[in-house]
């Protein structure tokens, strides 16, 4: 059996929070839709683990790696984190500006390849749309997920890990339809948008691990 430990803030999280109790609960984003298709194709081959924790940054998910990451044995990592990093800077001068950032990110992943070396990860990429959230301070917002969104994905290329974009994936759908279909507030998805990171994820898994 396969344990796959999705990690990482609010996007990740999804609802799992108000279960928190429950070791089961999976949330209701991405990660369930992710545990449902392959669930349903591979019964029984799969223990997913949802451990996203809403508000969190790069540094609150690296305090907690060890009891909600490493302790539950993981085959594979999902980490989707950095929005948070620019937003908090934002709303309370509590961010992570793109220089720690990089330094914990790099901490996090070699921390876990040391303890876990043949884990496999698919490093997600960091994305924003225009949205109630984010239009004020829209520039802050673009750069500075641009930014670490290069972060991660030279972070992915070093440990020879698996990058995941979805920046462009997100522009592109927009350009389908428009926001807030995607992304109610610019930050967090709604359930279309839940699933476009699905697809994306399952397309990196299927081609670069199962």
């Amino acid at each position: 059996m396969k344990t796959i430990v999705f990690q990482g803030d609010s996007i990740t999280d999804c609802g799992r929070e108000e279960h928190r109790g429950s070791t089961e609960s999976i949330g209701q984003g991405y990660a369930m839709l992710v545990a449902a298709k392959l669930g349903f194709e591979q019964p029984g081959e799969y223990t997913f683990v949802n451990r996203g924790i809403s508000g969190n940054r790069v540094v609150d998910v690296y305090a907690r790696i060890k009891a909600d990451c490493w302790n539950h044995n993981p085959d594979v990592l999902s980490l989707l984190v950095g929005i948070n990093d620019v937003w908090h800077e934002v709303s309370s001068q509590n961010g992570v500006d793109v220089k720690r950032f990089k330094k914990v990110y790099s901490m996090l992943v070699e921390d876990t390849i040391e303890r876990f070396p043949n884990i496999q990860m698919l490093l997600l990429e960091p994305f924003v749309l225009k949205g109630a959230a984010t239009e004020e301070n829209w520039n802050t917002f673009y750069t500075g997920a641009c930014e670490r969104a290069e972060v991660v994905r030279s972070i992915a290329e070093q440990y020879k890990q698996i990058f995941v974009p979805l920046q462009k994936k997100f522009d592109e759908a927009q350009d389908r339809f428009p926001q807030p279909f995607w992304i109610k507030d610019g930050v967090h998805p709604t359930p279309a948008g839940h699933q476009l990171i699905a697809n994306a994820w399952l397309e990196a898994y299927c081609k670069y691990i199962k």
